[in-house]
């Protein structure tokens, strides 16, 4: 079980060849319509996420792709924009080639459903696994508004502390959600990543 926690952790972790570092899930126009100032506002903006949006939808269907279900489909229906497909799809086509390379058998999928496929060959349970998933994924988002609102690093790490909480709470509503509550209401998020598409000048993907 330690060493299944060693390799999702080595999964999820920055040095693991996904590019999330380039994609900032619509923080960047977010930002420079200045929605996003301060590290108050970061926090407010990733709780929703968390809580309501894509971090919410994702980890449900990471712990129903865990259990044995298909949702790639539906993981890019829920997609709410272009570049928001594009995100979950080309980081989930990065993390299967990778774990190809390294002798799994794997097929491309959005990220949440590659790692729910994945993690199915670990013995950890579906609430820690999607925990340390949104973990991974604030963090990039936390890190991206550090470089570019920007922000101290511990003020990034104060945000991050704090939306500790909404994590564990969305990963242990996941694991033990079905379908039917599936929903999201992250409405400034998903214009943001919309809007994104056509920002002339930016620096993230998304």
């Amino acid at each position: 079980m330690r060493t299944d926690l060693l390799t999702l952790t080595q999964w999820m972790s920055p040095a693991f060849p996904l590019g999330s570092f380039a994609y900032s899930h619509g923080l960047e126009t977010a930002i420079s319509e200045g929605k996003v100032s301060n590290a108050r506002g970061l926090q407010d903006w990733l709780h929703v996420i968390l809580t309501r949006g894509s971090g919410w939808t994702d980890a449900l269907l990471l712990c129903a792709a865990r259990d044995g279900e298909n949702p790639v489909a539906l993981a890019r229906a829920l997609a709410g924009s272009k570049e928001r497909l594009e995100e979950t799809e080309a980081q989930g086509a990065a993390f299967a080639a990778t774990l190809r390379a390294m002798g799994h058998d794997i097929e491309d999928a959005p990220l949440p459903v590659a790692l729910g496929v994945a993690s199915r060959s670990l013995e950890l349970e579906s609430d820690l696994i999607a925990g340390v998933y949104l973990q991974s994924f604030t963090s990039n988002l936390v890190s991206c508004s550090v470089r570019f609102v920007p922000l101290g690093q511990k003020e990034g790490q104060n945000v991050l502390a704090a939306l500790a909480p909404a994590i564990q709470a969305t990963a242990e509503r996941a694991a033990t959600a079905s379908f039917d509550d599936l929903g999201s209401g992250a409405f400034f998020s998903d214009i943001s990543s919309m809007k994104h598409e056509s920002q002339t000048a930016r620096v993230f993907r998304t």
